[in-house]
């Protein structure tokens, strides 16, 4: 179990046991890891490194505890998420100070994001993984199983390792390891080196709601740790870079382990000229800003229909210039805060360079901000186009380039013309057309007049299409996947031997023959 020492300027981290987890690819040779706080410099704690070597140790452990855990049922499992909730409540500004500190947002971001959609998360999975997870009855058409029960039964796989990112260091973590859990399976967190502390906190948080020793872990090691978990997980839940997802995907391929990846994003937002602008700027404004912009969801590209582009621009420059950016402190005080991973900095840097050298205009920010911590400001670009890097890669930053277009199709095809494809939307006062246009989107999420609100929603899946990942979060798909499917058939009422069993007759395969004849001879029904 990893333990945390702590610096003389952090606040409150107690002591308990990858854009995006990129972080997880490089190692060091020093035995702690030293966690900064972004907006400062400072470093605010050293936690323990867990080496490689250790995680074989952690997953047999984990392995040891999950059949009591699993024994426990879902009523049993339910009561230490209830637990876990209730201790979230009563520590939710310890927590809200953990994220803030070792990532730099908004004491907002980090309540409405991270503390909010955890605590939020525990009810969803205690209430919904008994529905679904219940045992599937199936009715056959085939006449040879008149008769026959049948049945799926979800089965947990056992242990579950979890590789998580540094933007959302709590909601996509220990916020992916609760669905894992409420399925009966135990689960190894490898959080990004970048931000552990709020992970060891919520292991604090489990131990005090009754979570047995094993069961859920937290191993605060850098890449060579996260590629063990995938060498001895039964299954891996990643969230981070496309690139790293790769590398995950091709090591577990070697062992078969199952794999589910949330993976980067280039989201597009389409503005046609019947939108409402002044609702749609907001949006615009708030979903590329928020978290500093490092979201894998967050609106990323903007494409405007000719007759709305200058207002709508007007619009979004004004409110973006109006940002206040600095050290996160009291609420109410700071609306965008630091870059959180240190080469997050110079791409995001690279890419609005590039725009520029190719022709588009910063209207707002564009530039690093001096002093101490890693603040890029807010940042609108126009005059943009799919030769830029801005347009066509993931930059994970808080910029907001805006393209103008002839019209609804001209968008289509532009915000369907990139490699990634996770989250997008629409707007226009035309919903029946907003809808249309939104299936058309090759996407794995749309909505229609607004943005990024649909991962509340977590009744229904959450996943992207093309290299935004594999799998899904949330809904019956996001905890079923933490399971093996076992398909079971019982057979009730039954003969000596059946009309197809050996020895093979010439009057049992005619029999046989009319019977297919009468199924299947007829033509299209």
């Amino acid at each position: 179990m990893a333990t945390v020492e702590q610096k003389p300027q952090a606040k409150a981290n107690g002591r308990s046991n990858g854009g995006r987890a990129t972080s997880t690819d490089h190692t060091s040779s020093r035995s702690t890891i030293p966690v900064e706080n972004p907006a400062t410099g400072e470093i605010i704690a050293e936690v323990q490194k867990v080496e490689a070597g250790q995680i074989e140790g952690m997953v047999a452990a984990a392995r040891a505890a999950q059949p009591a855990w699993e024994a426990l049922g879902y009523e049993g499992r339910a009561r230490v998420m209830h637990a876990a909730r209730s201790w979230l409540m009563e520590n939710r500004d310890r927590m809200r100070r953990t994220i803030v500190e070792e990532t730099g947002k908004t004491p907002e971001d980090a309540q409405l994001a991270e503390v909010f959609m955890v605590a939020d998360s525990l009810s969803f999975w205690a209430k919904k993984a008994p529905k679904y997870l219940a045992d599937e009855r199936v009715r056959s058409h085939s006449p040879f199983l008149l008769g026959k029960k049948l049945f799926v039964r979800y089965r947990p796989m056992g242990v579950v390792g979890v590789i998580g990112p540094w933007n959302y260091p709590l909601l996509n973590c220990f916020g992916d390891s609760i669905a894992a859990l409420m399925a009966g399976n135990a689960v190894v967190l490898k959080p990004s080196e970048v931000t552990p502390l709020s992970n060891m906190l919520m292991a604090e948080g489990m131990r005090a709601a009754g979570l047995s020793e094993g069961v859920l872990q937290v191993a605060t090691g850098e890449g060579d740790a996260g590629a063990a978990l995938v060498d001895h997980a039964d299954m891996i839940m990643f969230t981070g870079s496309t690139r790293t997802g790769k590398r995950i995907m091709a090591r577990a391929s070697e062992t078969l382990t199952p794999v589910s990846l949330e993976l980067g994003g280039k989201d597009p937002m389409i503005v046609l000229g019947d939108a409402d602008l002044e609702r749609a700027a907001n949006a615009a404004v708030y979903w590329a800003m928020s978290n500093g912009g490092q979201m894998c969801t967050s609106v990323e590209r903007v494409y405007v229909e000719d007759s709305a582009h200058d207002e709508f621009v007007a619009k979004v420059v004004d409110k973006a210039g109006a940002l206040r950016q600095g050290v996160p402190g009291e609420p109410g005080t700071i609306d965008v805060g630091a870059v959180t991973f240190p080469p997050q900095m110079e791409l995001i840097e690279d890419h609005v360079r590039d725009a520029v050298d190719r022709g588009a205009t910063v209207v707002v920010g564009g530039k690093r901000r001096e002093g101490a911590g890693r603040f890029f400001e807010p940042t609108v670009l126009t005059g943009v186009d799919h030769t830029m890097k801005i347009m066509v890669d993931e930059t994970f930053g808080p910029t907001l380039p805006i393209m103008r277009v002839r019209d609804a199709e001209e968008a289509l095809h532009l915000a369907n013309d990139t490699r990634y494809g996770l989250n997008s939307s629409v707007w226009t006062k035309d919903v029946a057309k907003g809808e249309r246009l939104a299936t058309r989107i090759e996407a794995g999420n749309t909505c229609v007049n607004d943005c990024v609100v649909n991962y509340s929603a977590t009744e229904m899946p959450m996943g992207g299409v093309k290299e935004s990942g594999i799998g899904v979060r949330h809904s019956a798909k996001g905890i079923q996947k933490y399971c093996n499917s076992h398909s079971v058939l019982v057979t009730r009422l039954s003969q000596k031997r059946e009309l197809y069993y050996f020895p093979y007759s010439k009057r049992g395969t005619k029999l046989f023959e009319r019977l297919m004849v009468l199924m299947h001879g007829r033509g299209r029904r």
